[in-house]
């Protein structure tokens, strides 16, 4: 379960066109800020290689849920401030986590805000895409966020986390879904298993 904890961040996917020039802090701020309501389905690469797939909801702000398929079956929530890892093969209470330890937080904020002081410690150009490594610059030891973004128009393409152990989560989702609402019910940490319209 240590790795879908670390799977709390992702990866959102759909058709773009690669940068033709790093895209500024400013500008991917804003597309962070205007991203509210996600659907979508994602594929997971852990550290030691192994794949899981799923879906995702996402409501900003401070709204997520991962639904990971079977034989995993295991749903990852965020909401009020707190992660939540519900396990079907176990009998032991979801395991918690504070949201704001995670680095999560900086992408399911009110207001994300990249150029804040000591939040980025990477924004590179490849050739084809812009790369921003962020963290939270009040919990460093919370682990980097590493996004990869392609422009015309802005994308976020990749999402990779890195823990303070040294391992690393890839999350690939899509395609994107911006819908005007979201079930609530999927926010609800009573409801544990998959989704009814799976």
């Amino acid at each position: 379960m240590k790795q879908i904890a670390f799977a709390l961040a992702f990866t959102l996917v759909a058709p773009a066109a690669w940068a033709a020039d790093k895209l500024p802090l400013s500008q991917i701020s804003n597309y962070l800020n205007n991203m509210k309501t996600v659907q979508t389905t994602f594929t997971q690469v852990n550290d030691d290689g192994s794949l899981s797939t799923g879906k995702l909801w996402l409501q900003r702000p401070g709204k997520m849920r991962f639904e990971y398929d079977p034989p995993n079956s295991a749903v990852v929530l965020a909401r009020a401030g707190t992660v939540m890892i519900f396990d079907p093969k176990s009998n032991q209470p979801p395991e918690q986590y504070p949201l704001k330890r995670t680095p999560l937080s900086l992408v399911l904020a009110r207001n994300v805000n990249l150029n804040q002081a000591n939040m980025v410690v990477g924004h590179d150009f490849d050739g084809t895409a812009t790369v921003v490594t962020a963290q939270d610059p009040k919990n460093p030891e919370s682990g980097r966020i590493e996004l990869m973004f392609t422009g015309e128009p802005i994308e976020l393409r990749k999402w990779v986390i890195h823990d303070n152990a040294g391992s690393q989560t890839t999350v690939l989702l899509g395609p994107l879904n911006e819908t005007g609402s979201v079930d609530q019910s999927l926010f609800s940490n009573r409801k544990r298993s998959g989704s009814a319209d799976r």
